[in-house]
């Protein structure tokens, strides 16, 4: 009897232990408060005077973010250097930027609190300070992440959506990170940016699927312009804005382009075009094209559910000295 007693008294304090770990281990949005204070105002002011240099890298910050949880998690694993690693996948070769701009944060945040604030975390501020400093949304970030050890290409080409992908192929990948549709579209809106270069949409300019003619659902000006910004054989590297006049604010501008036949990328475009939109994506896109209210909020909340994928926490991964390597 006694023994039983001992036994049921052990099984409540692991299973009351089990608990409090997974507590602690769980993302908050105070999770510095003691270790480090100052951690947003730091992070706020590194954005901000990168932005001021260039509007462009408030895009840029954002899709670091989105483009490291997607591919092994919220770990900060695409700042890292190295062969093979996520920086050299088809998503982000010659194509992501501002990793100048989180080296400076860490720099920052190390001089303040040595040791202590993960990379990881470090991108989900940027994303958000980026977006509400771009005229968007703002939302508690939840921190406590740790840093990965290992960047893998090949998993970045795998996971990560792909301008040229259709519709089921981008439901699909979001699926796999446990993100829905209203996340798919609302989470595209971030595309309200930012700049594509020629090569992530020439394929809709002439020869579209090997029709011998332009993409049907791109507006005829909008086509116009861009087939002489970008023609056959030119300068792939060439850049222009994702959100036509409205470039830089963060707003619902873009899904109004899309019900106009005005997305740029295939892959913005889809969301409202077409077969499979009529049944998942297409109402969203209209809600949120007349209701900028209704997109904020849910970017918000999709960008907590993104910056909650698999993230490491408690004694999990590390915190890194230097976002671009692993610690020695």
């Amino acid at each position: 009897m006694k023994r039983s007693t001992s036994y049921q008294c052990l099984s409540v304090f692991v299973t009351v232990l089990t608990l409090c770990v997974a507590v602690r281990t769980q993302l908050t949005a105070d999770f510095y408060s003691k270790t480090c204070p100052t951690l947003p105002q730091i992070v706020r002011r590194v954005v901000l005077n990168a932005i001021k240099t260039e509007m462009r890298m408030a895009a840029s910050l954002l899709r670091l973010h989105f483009h490291d949880c997607f591919v092994n998690g919220c770990d900060g694993s695409v700042l890292l250097d190295g062969t093979d690693v996520e920086k050299f996948s088809a998503a982000n070769l010659n194509s992501a930027r501002g990793f100048e701009v989180v080296d400076a944060i860490k720099s920052a945040v190390e001089s303040q609190c040595s040791g202590v604030v993960s990379c990881a975390d470090i991108l989900a501020l940027a994303a958000r300070d980026s977006t509400l400093l771009s005229g968007g949304p703002s939302w508690k970030v939840l921190l406590g992440r740790r840093d990965g050890t290992v960047s893998s290409k090949a998993q970045a080409n795998i996971s990560l959506p792909s301008p040229f992908d259709n519709l089921d192929a981008i439901i699909a990948k979001y699926a796999a990170v446990g993100l829905n549709i209203t996340d798919v579209v609302s989470l595209s809106g971030g595309h309200t940016i930012g700049l594509a270069k020629c090569a992530t949409f020439s394929n809709r300019l002439f020869n579209f699927s090997g029709t011998g003619a332009p993409d049907n659902t791109l507006e005829s000006s909008m086509l116009s312009d861009l087939q002489n910004l970008c023609p056959i054989n030119g300068d792939g590297n060439k850049t222009t804005v994702f959100d036509r006049d409205s470039a830089d604010l963060f707003d619902n501008h873009y899904f109004k382009n899309l019900v106009n036949n005005r997305g740029l990328l295939g892959s913005d475009q889809v969301l409202f075009s077409s077969s499979l939109a009529d049944s998942t994506t297409k109402s969203i896109v209209e809600s949120y094209s007349s209701n900028n209210k209704l997109f904020f909020d849910d970017f918000a909340n999709s960008m907590i559910k993104m910056g909650n994928i698999s993230p490491l926490t408690g004694s999990s991964g590390e915190i890194r000295k230097n976002c671009r390597v692993v610690n020695s």
